[in-house]
């Protein structure tokens, strides 16, 4: 983990809510030598700062390493396992239902590049 400390580094408490999301290392392969929380660090000051990937502060683990994690989560569907269990989390929380009630459909967006705007505007063509 870094030695230093970002401000984007979660607490023990946040890395306590989404941990149970991190997937164990794979059975039957070589042993996981990283530690997963300085990767999810690593992760977010990535998306905090917008530094590019091989431009990670020596103190995280190697970029490839970091970019190896996140493109396995992201595959996996790990982040939109923390991101729904953040969100249920955070509306119960604020005393609301877990899941919406009333969900809102913009009805207005129309493809107006193969008629032309004119036409997917009004339904005419003249």
């Amino acid at each position: 983990m870094a030695a230093t400390g970002y401000a984007s580094d979660l607490s023990d408490a946040q890395w306590a809510l989404i941990e149970r999301h991190i997937p164990p290392a794979r059975p039957g392969g070589r042993p996981r030598q990283v530690n997963v929380r300085a990767v999810v660090n690593a992760i977010l000051y990535l998306l905090r700062t917008g530094c590019q990937w091989r431009l990670l502060p020596k103190d995280f683990p190697p970029w490839g390493t970091v970019w190896w994690y996140f493109r396995r989560w992201r595959r996996g569907g790990v982040w939109v396992r923390i991101h729904r269990a953040l969100y249920l989390l955070a509306r119960t929380k604020a005393g609301r239902r877990a899941g919406p009630s009333v969900v809102i459909m913009d009805g207005q967006s129309v493809k107006t590049t193969e008629k032309g705007a004119f036409v997917a505007s009004t339904g005419t063509s003249g």
